[in-house]
C-alpha cells in the first residue's frame, strides 16, 4: 500500500463549496462565502503552522465573494502567491490585496479563480503582549495598522520574506523538534510587523526594546501617539503620564533628547509625511496645505522649514517623488 502523498497540513482540496466554508469558519471566523457565475470550485486549504500563531495557505478555484464581517480578535494578514483579489475594510476598496486586517474592522473579499493566498493570523493578545513589552503598559484599545503593506520598502520586503521563510520552517522535521525556537519564530514574526508596518504607535515603539523608558515618559509618547490629532498640549501630557511638568520635561530632555512639546510636532511630522507618501502613491487625495492643517500645523512656512529639517526635503517634493522613490526618504535626526 503507498503511502500519503498529500501535502503536509492539507485540510481541504475538492469542489464542495459548504465544506470549505465551513473548515474556513472553525479555523478563521464566521462568514459568507458564495461562488459567482455557478462555476464549480476546486478549492484548497492548508494548515502551514498552527501554533500560537496561524499560517495558511487558501485558493478557492474559482471566483468567489467572501464577507466575513468584523474581524474577532486577531490580525489578519492577506500574502498573494499568484492570482489577485479586492479586499474591503470598513467600506474602503484597498489599492492592494497585500493587506492586513485589525481586530474590530469590517471586512469583505473578491478573488479570482487564479488566487492563491498565504493567510497569517496573530491574535491580539499576542501583539498586545508584544506591545506591552516595549511601552510598559497594556495597550489601551486594539493597534490600528497602515492596511496595506507595501513590498519596496526594504523593511516590509524583509519581513514578507521571513513569512516565507518560516513557511518552509515550519513544514520540517528541526520545526517538530524543536517547539522553543518555532516560539521563537513567532515571536520574530510579531516584533518584525509592529517595526515594519506602519501604525498609530510607531514613533512610541519601533526600534525600541523592552521598557528602554521610564514609566512617565512611556505614558507620555503613547498619549502623544494616540492624541497626536487633538489639540492636546504639554499639560495634557503631564496628566496623561500622572506626573508635573516639570518632571515630564526633565523626562523628556534626560531620556529622548527632547521637550514634549518636540516630541509632539515629531510625532505629527511623522504622520504629515506618511500622508504625504500615501497621496503619492494615489491612496486619496489633496494637498500639502490640507495634511498640514489636518496635524496641526497652521503656520505653513514654519511647518515646510521643521519638515525640511527632519526629511531633507520640502513637503511639496515629498508629494511628487513619492511614487517614484521605493525608498522613501529617510528622516534626519529631529531637532528638540
Amino acid at each position: 500500500m503507498r503511502g500519503d502523498t498529500r501535502p503536509p497540513g492539507l485540510l481541504f482540496q475538492g469542489s464542495d463549496v459548504e465544506e470549505l466554508h465551513d473548515l474556513v469558519s472553525r479555523r478563521f471566523a464566521p462568514h459568507r462565502m458564495s461562488v459567482r457565475g455557478g462555476h464549480p470550485m476546486d478549492g484548497r486549504f492548508r494548515c502551514l503552522h498552527q501554533g500560537e500563531l496561524g499560517l495558511y495557505e487558501l485558493g478557492y478555484g474559482a471566483e468567489v465573494d467572501v464577507v466575513p464581517g468584523e474581524l474577532p480578535e486577531f490580525y489578519n494578514v492577506h500574502i498573494p502567491l499568484r492570482g489577485g483579489g479586492t479586499i474591503t475594510t470598513d467600506g474602503v476598496t484597498q489599492p492592494s490585496a497585500l493587506c492586513l486586517v485589525c481586530p474590530g474592522q469590517r471586512l469583505a473579499m473578491l478573488w479570482d479563480g487564479e488566487c492563491l493566498n498565504q493567510v497569517l493570523n496573530i491574535p491580539k493578545s499576542c501583539l498586545d503582549r508584544a506591545l506591552t513589552a516595549r511601552l510598559g503598559d497594556e495597550p489601551s484599545a486594539p493597534l490600528a495598522f497602515t492596511p496595506v503593506l507595501d513590498p519596496r520598502t526594504r523593511p516590509v520586503a524583509t519581513w514578507l520574506r521571513l513569512v516565507r521563510e518560516f513557511a518552509e520552517f515550519a513544514s520540517s522535521e528541526l520545526a517538530d523538534r524543536s517547539p522553543l525556537g518555532t516560539a521563537h519564530w513567532e515571536l520574530v514574526l510579531v516584533h518584525g510587523l509592529l517595526d515594519a508596518q506602519p501604525h498609530r504607535l510607531s514613533e512610541a515603539v519601533v526600534g525600541r526594546g523592552p521598557a528602554v523608558l521610564p514609566c512617565a515618559v512611556r505614558r507620555a509618547t503613547v498619549f502623544c501617539a494616540e492624541h497626536a490629532h487633538e489639540p492636546i498640549g504639554v499639560a495634557d501630557m503631564a496628566r496623561a503620564a500622572r506626573v508635573s511638568i516639570r518632571s515630564l520635561r526633565t523626562g523628556f530632555r534626560t531620556h529622548l533628547g527632547t521637550t514634549p512639546l518636540g516630541h509632539l510636532r515629531r510625532v505629527r511630522l511623522d504622520l504629515v509625511h506618511r500622508e504625504l507618501l500615501a497621496l503619492a502613491d494615489g491612496h486619496g487625495t489633496g494637498t500639502v496645505t490640507d495634511v498640514a492643517l489636518r496635524w496641526g500645523f497652521t503656520h505653513l512656512g514654519r511647518f515646510a522649514g521643521l519638515y525640511r529639517q527632519v526629511y531633507g526635503e520640502s513637503p511639496s517634493a515629498t508629494l511628487r517623488r513619492g511614487r517614484d522613490c521605493p525608498e522613501r526618504a529617510a528622516p534626519q535626526a529631529a531637532d528638540g
